[in-house]
């Protein structure tokens, strides 16, 4: 009776906890420069908003606010199988204190090349129209800024996915 006494309060205190407030697994080769031991500048990288839970999710750090998401010009890349539920988390350990910016892309069928049916989500969650992707535009280097300091800065990004003539988060997304 005592187990499923503690169990039932488990039970309690999770449905209690403030939406938001439970941290999924941390994924990726990084995992214990995310801990509160390891002492190290890094970013939590927190993925949210999926259209489906297939595919790859690739994140990609950024430096040189002058690079920021140009074509080989990250600093540390890390792809993992979409995993079946709850949010992503990644660790993505940076050299030092400073400015980074992080890039996020779902690819949704695992095929390794960007297509139309692929979401993606940048630091700061900026907006992105289907013009800004067509051209290849860049957010403002000062949207998307990370600023890291000695420890582990938790950097929320909410997929978004083409829908219609638009780029937005889906509304019904399997968090």
């Amino acid at each position: 009776m005592s187990k499923l006494m503690g169990a039932l309060a488990a039970v309690l205190a999770a449905l209690a906890a403030p939406a938001g407030a439970a941290r999924g697994a941390i994924f990726g080769p990084h995992v214990a420069d995310c801990s509160p031991e390891a002492g190290r500048p890094a970013m939590l990288v927190q993925v949210t908003g999926f259209k489906s839970r297939t595919g790859l999710v690739r994140v990609q750090s950024y430096g040189n606010p002058k690079r920021f998401f140009e074509k080989g010009a990250w600093l540390e890349r890390v792809e993992i199988p979409t995993p079946a539920n709850g949010s992503v988390e990644i660790c993505m350990p940076v050299p030092s204190s400073g400015t980074y910016a992080v890039s996020v892309r779902h690819d949704v069928n695992g095929s390794g090349k960007s297509d139309m049916k692929d979401g993606g989500g940048l630091s700061g969650n900026p907006s992105v129209s289907l013009t800004d992707l067509i051209f290849k535009r860049k957010p403002d280097p000062e949207e998307v800024a990370v600023h890291v300091g000695s420890g582990v800065v938790t950097v929320p990004v909410v997929l978004k996915y083409v829908q219609g003539g638009s780029v937005k988060p889906i509304r019904t997304a399997f968090r």
